[in-house]
Protein backbone atom coordinates (compact mmCIF):
# COMPACT_ATOMS: atom_id res chain seq x y z
CA UNK A 1 0.00 0.00 0.00
CA UNK A 2 1.13 3.53 -0.65
CA UNK A 3 1.07 5.76 2.43
CA UNK A 4 -0.42 9.20 2.06
CA UNK A 5 1.28 12.21 3.60
CA UNK A 6 -0.87 15.29 3.96
CA UNK A 7 0.86 18.64 3.83
CA UNK A 8 -0.41 22.18 3.81
CA UNK A 9 -1.75 23.44 0.54
CA UNK A 10 0.86 25.62 -1.14
CA UNK A 11 0.11 28.71 -3.17
CA UNK A 12 2.82 30.99 -4.46
CA UNK A 13 3.17 34.24 -6.29
CA UNK A 14 6.67 34.48 -7.69
CA UNK A 15 7.99 36.78 -10.41
CA UNK A 16 4.46 38.17 -10.73
CA UNK A 17 3.13 34.80 -11.89
CA UNK A 18 0.03 33.43 -10.22
CA UNK A 19 0.46 29.75 -9.48
CA UNK A 20 -0.78 26.81 -7.44
CA UNK A 21 1.42 23.80 -6.75
CA UNK A 22 -0.33 20.44 -6.29
CA UNK A 23 2.15 18.23 -4.45
CA UNK A 24 1.90 14.52 -5.18
CA UNK A 25 1.95 13.68 -1.46
CA UNK A 26 -1.18 15.73 -0.79
CA UNK A 27 -3.38 14.24 -3.49
CA UNK A 28 -6.61 12.54 -2.54
CA UNK A 29 -6.80 8.77 -2.81
CA UNK A 30 -9.49 6.20 -3.53
CA UNK A 31 -8.25 2.70 -2.86
CA UNK A 32 -9.59 -0.81 -2.66
CA UNK A 33 -8.10 -4.25 -3.22
CA UNK A 34 -7.76 -4.18 -7.02
CA UNK A 35 -7.66 -0.44 -7.76
CA UNK A 36 -6.00 2.75 -6.52
CA UNK A 37 -6.55 6.28 -7.80
CA UNK A 38 -4.72 9.43 -6.73
CA UNK A 39 -6.73 12.61 -7.38
CA UNK A 40 -5.08 15.97 -8.04
CA UNK A 41 -8.55 17.54 -7.76
CA UNK A 42 -11.75 16.67 -5.90
CA UNK A 43 -13.21 13.48 -7.33
CA UNK A 44 -16.08 11.14 -6.39
CA UNK A 45 -16.28 11.01 -2.58
CA UNK A 46 -12.96 12.78 -2.04
CA UNK A 47 -13.31 16.46 -1.17
CA UNK A 48 -10.85 19.06 0.06
CA UNK A 49 -11.69 22.76 -0.08
CA UNK A 50 -8.20 23.43 -1.47
CA UNK A 51 -8.55 20.92 -4.32
CA UNK A 52 -11.16 22.59 -6.50
CA UNK A 53 -10.88 22.12 -10.25
CA UNK A 54 -8.47 24.39 -12.12
CA UNK A 55 -10.82 26.16 -14.50
CA UNK A 56 -12.15 23.62 -17.00
CA UNK A 57 -9.64 20.98 -15.92
CA UNK A 58 -11.58 19.00 -13.35
CA UNK A 59 -10.08 15.51 -13.38
CA UNK A 60 -6.42 14.51 -13.27
CA UNK A 61 -6.27 11.00 -11.86
CA UNK A 62 -3.23 8.73 -11.55
CA UNK A 63 -4.66 5.20 -11.57
CA UNK A 64 -3.28 1.72 -10.91
CA UNK A 65 -5.34 -1.38 -11.75
CA UNK A 66 -4.58 -4.96 -10.74
CA UNK A 67 -4.11 -7.81 -13.22
CA UNK A 68 -7.31 -9.12 -14.77
CA UNK A 69 -9.48 -6.43 -13.15
CA UNK A 70 -11.64 -3.65 -14.57
CA UNK A 71 -13.07 -0.29 -13.50
CA UNK A 72 -16.07 1.59 -14.91
CA UNK A 73 -16.33 5.36 -15.23
CA UNK A 74 -19.35 7.59 -15.76
CA UNK A 75 -18.72 11.14 -16.96
CA UNK A 76 -20.68 13.71 -14.94
CA UNK A 77 -20.15 16.74 -17.22
CA UNK A 78 -19.71 17.23 -20.94
CA UNK A 79 -15.97 16.67 -21.26
CA UNK A 80 -12.97 16.00 -23.40
CA UNK A 81 -11.25 12.84 -22.17
CA UNK A 82 -7.61 11.78 -22.47
CA UNK A 83 -6.29 8.43 -21.21
CA UNK A 84 -2.53 7.92 -21.19
CA UNK A 85 -1.03 4.50 -20.34
CA UNK A 86 2.22 4.86 -18.39
CA UNK A 87 2.95 1.25 -17.44
CA UNK A 88 1.54 -1.61 -19.49
CA UNK A 89 -1.44 -1.46 -21.81
CA UNK A 90 -5.17 -0.87 -21.46
CA UNK A 91 -8.29 -2.35 -22.97
CA UNK A 92 -11.16 0.12 -23.20
CA UNK A 93 -14.81 -0.72 -23.86
CA UNK A 94 -17.95 1.41 -24.12
CA UNK A 95 -21.65 0.85 -24.75
CA UNK A 96 -21.31 1.92 -28.38
CA UNK A 97 -19.34 -1.24 -29.12
CA UNK A 98 -15.84 0.17 -28.96
CA UNK A 99 -13.35 -2.42 -27.68
CA UNK A 100 -9.64 -1.94 -28.29
CA UNK A 101 -6.21 -2.26 -26.69
CA UNK A 102 -3.57 0.45 -26.48
CA UNK A 103 -0.30 0.82 -24.59
CA UNK A 104 2.40 3.32 -23.62
CA UNK A 105 3.22 5.51 -26.61
CA UNK A 106 -0.45 6.01 -27.44
CA UNK A 107 -3.08 8.35 -26.05
CA UNK A 108 -6.81 7.69 -26.23
CA UNK A 109 -8.99 10.76 -26.86
CA UNK A 110 -12.72 11.33 -27.17
CA UNK A 111 -15.30 13.97 -26.31
CA UNK A 112 -18.30 12.75 -24.37
CA UNK A 113 -21.66 14.03 -23.22
CA UNK A 114 -22.68 13.87 -19.58
CA UNK A 115 -23.69 10.33 -18.62
CA UNK A 116 -21.37 8.50 -21.03
CA UNK A 117 -19.79 5.39 -19.51
CA UNK A 118 -16.65 3.47 -20.35
CA UNK A 119 -14.73 0.58 -18.86
CA UNK A 120 -10.97 0.23 -18.37
CA UNK A 121 -9.67 -3.36 -18.30
CA UNK A 122 -6.26 -4.72 -17.34
CA UNK A 123 -5.80 -7.61 -19.79
CA UNK A 124 -2.64 -9.00 -18.19
CA UNK A 125 -2.52 -12.17 -16.11
CA UNK A 126 -0.06 -10.94 -13.50
CA UNK A 127 0.98 -7.31 -14.19
CA UNK A 128 -0.36 -4.04 -12.78
CA UNK A 129 -1.13 -1.19 -15.17
CA UNK A 130 -0.74 2.52 -14.46
CA UNK A 131 -2.40 5.29 -16.46
CA UNK A 132 -3.46 8.92 -16.32
CA UNK A 133 -7.09 9.95 -16.76
CA UNK A 134 -7.71 13.60 -17.67
CA UNK A 135 -11.09 15.26 -18.17
CA UNK A 136 -11.57 18.85 -19.35
CA UNK A 137 -15.06 20.30 -19.13
CA UNK A 138 -16.51 21.54 -22.41
CA UNK A 139 -19.95 23.07 -22.79
CA UNK A 140 -21.39 22.44 -26.24
CA UNK A 141 -19.97 19.24 -27.67
CA UNK A 142 -21.03 16.30 -29.75
CA UNK A 143 -19.84 12.85 -28.75
CA UNK A 144 -16.91 11.87 -30.96
CA UNK A 145 -15.31 8.71 -32.21
CA UNK A 146 -12.49 7.47 -30.03
CA UNK A 147 -9.08 8.34 -31.44
CA UNK A 148 -5.76 6.67 -30.70
CA UNK A 149 -2.94 9.20 -31.01
CA UNK A 150 0.69 8.11 -31.29
CA UNK A 151 3.45 9.75 -29.24
CA UNK A 152 7.11 9.36 -30.11
CA UNK A 153 8.19 8.59 -26.56
CA UNK A 154 11.83 8.20 -27.64
CA UNK A 155 12.10 11.73 -29.04
CA UNK A 156 13.74 14.04 -26.55
CA UNK A 157 14.11 17.67 -25.56
CA UNK A 158 10.98 19.14 -27.10
CA UNK A 159 7.27 19.28 -26.39
CA UNK A 160 5.28 17.09 -28.76
CA UNK A 161 1.65 18.01 -29.45
CA UNK A 162 -0.73 15.20 -28.55
CA UNK A 163 -3.93 17.00 -29.48
CA UNK A 164 -3.94 20.60 -30.60
CA UNK A 165 -6.68 21.51 -33.07
CA UNK A 166 -8.10 24.99 -32.70
CA UNK A 167 -11.70 23.80 -32.67
CA UNK A 168 -11.13 21.76 -29.50
CA UNK A 169 -9.80 24.72 -27.54
CA UNK A 170 -7.49 22.74 -25.25
CA UNK A 171 -3.94 21.83 -26.22
CA UNK A 172 -1.98 18.96 -24.67
CA UNK A 173 1.73 18.22 -25.02
CA UNK A 174 4.18 15.52 -23.91
CA UNK A 175 7.93 15.88 -23.47
CA UNK A 176 10.88 13.72 -22.46
CA UNK A 177 14.05 15.61 -21.55
CA UNK A 178 17.69 15.00 -20.74
CA UNK A 179 19.07 16.47 -17.53
CA UNK A 180 19.88 20.19 -17.63
CA UNK A 181 17.91 20.72 -20.84
CA UNK A 182 15.73 23.81 -20.76
CA UNK A 183 12.74 24.82 -22.83
CA UNK A 184 10.53 27.85 -23.40
CA UNK A 185 6.89 27.27 -24.29
CA UNK A 186 4.84 30.09 -25.83
CA UNK A 187 1.09 29.83 -25.35
CA UNK A 188 -1.13 29.54 -28.40
CA UNK A 189 -3.50 31.98 -26.74
CA UNK A 190 -2.18 34.31 -24.01
CA UNK A 191 -5.58 34.31 -22.28
CA UNK A 192 -5.34 30.54 -21.69
CA UNK A 193 -4.08 28.89 -18.51
CA UNK A 194 -1.31 26.31 -18.10
CA UNK A 195 -1.26 23.06 -16.15
CA UNK A 196 1.95 21.02 -15.94
CA UNK A 197 2.12 17.48 -14.57
CA UNK A 198 5.43 15.70 -13.99
CA UNK A 199 5.29 12.03 -14.93
CA UNK A 200 8.88 11.08 -14.11
CA UNK A 201 12.01 12.88 -12.93
CA UNK A 202 12.29 16.44 -11.66
CA UNK A 203 11.86 19.86 -13.25
CA UNK A 204 12.38 23.47 -12.35
CA UNK A 205 9.28 25.07 -13.82
CA UNK A 206 8.87 28.85 -13.65
CA UNK A 207 11.29 28.90 -10.68
CA UNK A 208 9.40 26.14 -8.86
CA UNK A 209 10.76 22.68 -8.13
CA UNK A 210 8.51 19.82 -9.25
CA UNK A 211 8.96 16.12 -8.49
CA UNK A 212 7.20 13.04 -9.95
CA UNK A 213 3.40 13.36 -10.06
CA UNK A 214 3.46 16.98 -8.86
CA UNK A 215 1.20 19.41 -10.70
CA UNK A 216 1.50 23.15 -11.30
CA UNK A 217 -1.25 25.53 -12.42
CA UNK A 218 -0.35 28.92 -13.91
CA UNK A 219 -2.36 31.79 -15.28
CA UNK A 220 -1.72 35.30 -16.61
CA UNK A 221 1.37 34.11 -18.51
CA UNK A 222 2.28 34.36 -22.19
CA UNK A 223 5.17 31.91 -22.01
CA UNK A 224 6.68 29.48 -19.52
CA UNK A 225 10.26 28.33 -18.94
CA UNK A 226 11.33 25.01 -17.49
CA UNK A 227 14.45 22.89 -17.09
CA UNK A 228 14.76 19.15 -16.58
CA UNK A 229 16.85 18.28 -13.54
CA UNK A 230 17.21 14.55 -14.25
CA UNK A 231 17.66 12.30 -17.25
CA UNK A 232 14.60 10.74 -18.89
CA UNK A 233 12.41 13.34 -17.17
CA UNK A 234 8.86 13.33 -18.55
CA UNK A 235 6.24 16.05 -18.37
CA UNK A 236 2.69 16.66 -19.57
CA UNK A 237 1.66 20.23 -20.41
CA UNK A 238 -1.92 21.40 -20.93
CA UNK A 239 -2.96 24.77 -22.30
CA UNK A 240 -6.58 25.29 -21.29
CA UNK A 241 -9.13 27.95 -22.28
CA UNK A 242 -10.43 30.08 -19.44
Amino acid sequence: MVKNFFKNFKKENMTQTEAIIYLSEQRGCTEFEEFRSFHTFNFDSYFNENKANFGRLWVCNDNTLAAGKSIKRKIEKNSEVWILPLIGGIELKNKDGYDDFFEAGKVLYFSALKGVEYEIINPYDSELINYLEIWIEKGNIVSSEIEQINIDIEKKNELLPIFSTEKQGAFIYFGKFDGRKDYTFILKNPTNTIFAFVIEGAFEFQNRLLHPRDGLALWHVKEVDFEALSNEAMILLLEIPT
